[in-house]
């Protein structure tokens, strides 16, 4: 049987950094010693479809969850920041609530985020983590990265569906849509190649959104790469084998 995951105790910050509205869900330290990871959702969702992760590292770790502008319920600014927009002001909120040398993770669009912020801040990161990286080439385009997400999305387990369906209703399909445009314009792979931090690429294995050919891609691009897949699990593998993945980090971390 799976183990509990640790309680979840804890604060919130919420403020503006660079313009633009975060928030911070962060565990109290685990020991003085303990790593630190950052979660950074994906497009359309918030922390609350990382809460089961953040949950299993916090039993050994200090966790921040973070909410980037425009969703779970944060107001969304004017025009569309880009990629890189984003990542500088997270490298920015980081500076503020004083975390360095920290484990950076990101899911789906979240990747995208934080490969860029590691790029721009190496000082900010001991790793990076990229659970279900999204675009690859030959499916950078709008139309094919909805079908995929309608795909996958209706195979998942219902709570999984569920939970990420409330939260695409709460950002609304105006700021999904404008920044999903960004999306399909950021080069991943060649943003990973210019990491020089290692870099663990998690998926599972019935993902069609990062499929095993992209994800083996961004493990070779990367100095130093490693590529862990999650049997039977899809694109919210994060939510539905939160145990499984924390250990896969823990061991990547220890090797």
């Amino acid at each position: 049987m799976p183990r509990p995951a640790a309680p979840l105790r804890s604060a919130v910050w919420e403020g503006e950094v660079d313009g633009l509205a975060f928030r911070v869900v962060s565990t109290p330290p685990a020991a003085p010693d303990a790593p630190v990871f950052v979660l950074v959702h994906g497009l359309g969702t918030s922390h609350r479809y990382l809460t089961r992760l953040h949950a299993e590292l916090a039993v050994r770790a200090t966790v921040h969850s973070i909410d980037v502008p425009g969703f779970g319920g944060l107001p969304a600014p004017k025009g569309s920041p880009g990629v890189a927009d984003i990542a500088t002001a997270l490298g920015a909120l980081l500076d503020r609530i004083g975390v360095r040398d920290a484990v950076l993770l990101g899911h789906s669009m979240g990747t995208q985020w934080v490969v860029e912020l590691a790029a721009e801040r190496p000082d900010l990161a001991r790793a990076v983590v990229l659970v279900s990286p999204i675009a690859d080439r030959t499916h950078r385009n709008l139309p094919s990265q909805g079908l995929l997400l309608a795909v996958d999305s209706a195979l998942e387990p219902p709570r999984a569906g569920l939970t990420v369906f409330r939260e695409y209703l709460r950002s609304g399909p105006r700021w999904y849509l404008a920044q999903a445009r960004h999306i399909v314009r950021y080069p991943l792979e060649e943003r990973v190649a210019a990491l020089t931090r290692p870099v663990l690429v998690i998926r599972g294995s019935k993902d069609r959104i990062a499929d095993l050919r992209w994800c083996a891609e961004l493990r070779d691009r990367a100095a130093d790469g490693t590529l862990a897949v999650i049997p039977g699990h899809r694109h919210l593998v994060q939510f539905t084998a939160p145990a499984t993945v924390a250990d896969g980090i823990r061991e990547f971390l220890g090797a």
